[in-house]
């Protein structure tokens, strides 16, 4: 009798366990880097920022999250070299869940925004170099993800950069900044719109709608996202009416009316945040737990099935429940810590994080979200000069990431023994 097939249900249960305390940790580390710049700058509360991070940070697993969640489920090891012992995959991915979502409780704890796909990449390749063979691991796809960490912070950061410097020169450096604000706020709405709807039809819909018999080109995307761009950006003005100009306000800072116009610009780039983080970093608890079942359930590594829907909904709760829970410090150090955020400041950073993520995600490459967001708000601070930012902060921030895939790496080895000596 095979090991899956003796302790098959017990192997699923913990799964199941370590993959919603991965979910967790994602929650509690990666969403709030997501919805650290919104509560940072005031334009959201924490309750707010949860209830966007509900709905659409499901919404981005589940409409565009297929093709990363690919990329970590069996585009980094070669399942093929396990599949006369299934088990190995098993033992292997419990592990680098299980390593994964221990070092982000920890990180979480001392509030550093560290990377989850660094902790969960790092994990299994630790697990499949050590444990298995330094061949099981595809290399050029690791060469590939690596470098998409150090390409998305600077094309995030150079994104918000110029986002900033034309709300500047548009906006906040003009004789009539708030007439401007409600001038021009609709423009980025209707990007914001665009975007994301572009990359869900181009790239996220194709596992939703591969039974349907209507599958948007790139011309048909385009309108599409076209018209959904404008119904945003007509959303945002009608809800920018709302906010008249506080003439006693604005007497003791010359833009709080402005911001407040850009408060309700942020509502709009934060659920575009939480989306784009969705596609992306769900995958990371959702990838491993994924191979897990599918290996279970047919007892074989070649097995490519889609992801149950189940295994979505698990990692989508953990996510919330890690937000709700334990958001709250690592929200501290990216909203306030590294620049100071206003509402103006803090769309241009989640806007060019968001672009970037989303267009990873239509790529498939699991980038960190983390990074990407770190690298926008530096792009925003560097915006308003180098005085800025301080330094200190993210000289720790810096450390984490560096600590991080080693640290995954490290964890994943420990436990994947563990788990071999115990069942095998």
């Amino acid at each position: 009798m095979t090991v899956i097939a003796e302790y098959g249900h017990i192997l699923l249960i913990l799964a199941c366990v370590f993959g919603v305390f991965m979910a967790w940790g994602v929650g509690a580390n990666d969403v709030a880097n997501a919805m650290g710049t919104s509560v940072g700058s005031r334009a959201l509360t924490i309750k707010q920022a949860i209830l966007v991070a509900m709905v659409f940070e499901f919404l981005g697993a589940y409409l565009a999250g297929g093709s990363v969640t690919a990329t970590v489920r069996s585009g980094i090891v070669d399942p093929a070299l396990m599949s006369e012992e299934p088990e190995l995959l098993v033992f292997g991915m419990l592990s680098a869940l299980l390593a994964a979502g221990t070092w982000l409780l920890i990180a979480s704890i001392l509030g550093w925004p560290v990377s989850t796909t660094h902790s969960i990449v790092g994990a299994i390749i630790g697990f499949a170099a050590v444990g298995i063979s330094v061949d099981a691991v595809s290399w050029d796809k690791v060469g590939t993800i690596v470098a998409s960490w150090v390409v998305s912070p600077l094309l995030a950061g150079a994104i918000s950069f110029w986002l900033f410097r034309s709300v500047q020169h548009l906006i906040l450096n003009t004789e009539d900044p708030f007439s401007n604000a409600k001038r021009y706020i609709p423009l980025y709405m209707f990007a914001v719109g665009f975007l994301i709807s572009m990359v869900t039809l181009l790239k996220g819909l194709k596992h939703v709608l591969k039974d349907a018999t209507f599958h948007p080109d790139f011309l048909q995307s385009a309108l599409i996202s076209v018209v959904i761009g404008v119904l945003v950006a007509l959303l945002g003005i009608w809800m920018m009416r709302r906010v008249k100009k506080d003439n006693e306000a604005d007497s003791l800072h010359r833009f709080t009316s402005v911001e407040r116009v850009f408060g309700i610009l942020m509502i709009f780039t934060a659920c575009a945040m939480a989306f784009a983080h969705g596609s992306n970093d769900v995958a990371n608890a959702v990838g491993p737990l994924a191979a897990i079942v599918s290996v279970i359930q047919t007892q074989s590594v070649t097995s490519s099935a889609s992801v149950p829907a189940w295994v979505l909904l698990i990692g989508a709760a953990g996510i919330v429940v890690g937000l709700a829970t334990y958001g709250w410090k690592v929200i501290a150090t990216i909203g306030r810590k590294i620049t100071e955020l206003t509402p103006s400041r803090g769309f241009a950073a989640e806007l060019g994080a968001a672009g970037t993520v989303v267009l990873a995600s239509g790529t498939g490459l699991p980038v960190s979200t983390t990074q990407t967001l770190v690298g926008a708000v530096l792009g925003v601070g560097l915006a308003r000069g180098i005085g800025a930012l301080n330094l200190r902060v993210i000289g720790t921030i810096f450390m984490s990431w560096i600590i991080t895939l080693p640290a995954g790496a490290g964890l994943a080895i420990l436990f994947f023994f563990f788990f071999k000596g115990l069942f095998g």
